[in-house]
């Protein structure tokens, strides 16, 4: 049974950098496409940034571009989120997710991922 469990997250100001990390277990972390997703008080879940297996190719929201990067480290069965120059607007509970079986066109898609980890809070004060 894959599990996945974030951590990295915390309390930082504008401006400042975070890295999250999300470890996996339970599968073989090189055949899984890895994302991070984020959720704010009252809004819907969405995509922050996504690794496909195999090949690493990258794809982010147009909201983080710049400022985030996605990248994983498959010695050691983790994926990461180095967010830089943060903004109030990135507080919120980030998801980390896998999944084997997804095309290009769906890496922007939570339903299109097969396992979750619990979440780590991401707040930035102004």
């Amino acid at each position: 049974q894959v599990h996945l469990v974030e951590s990295g997250g915390g309390s930082v100001q504008t401006g400042a950098s975070l890295r999250l990390s999300c470890v996996f277990s339970g599968g073989t972390f090189r055949s899984y496409t890895l994302g991070w997703f984020r959720q704010a008080p009252g809004k819907e879940r969405e995509i922050v940034a996504a690794i496909k297996r195999y090949g690493g190719d990258t794809v982010y929201a147009d909201s983080v571009k710049g400022r985030f990067t996605i990248f994983r480290d498959n010695a050691k069965n983790t994926v990461y989120l180095q967010m830089n120059s943060l903004k109030p607007e990135d507080t919120a509970v980030y998801y980390c997710a896998a999944g084997q079986s997804l095309i290009t066109s769906s890496l922007r898609n939570g339903a299109a991922y097969d396992h979750w980890g619990r979440g780590t809070q991401v707040t930035v004060s102004s």
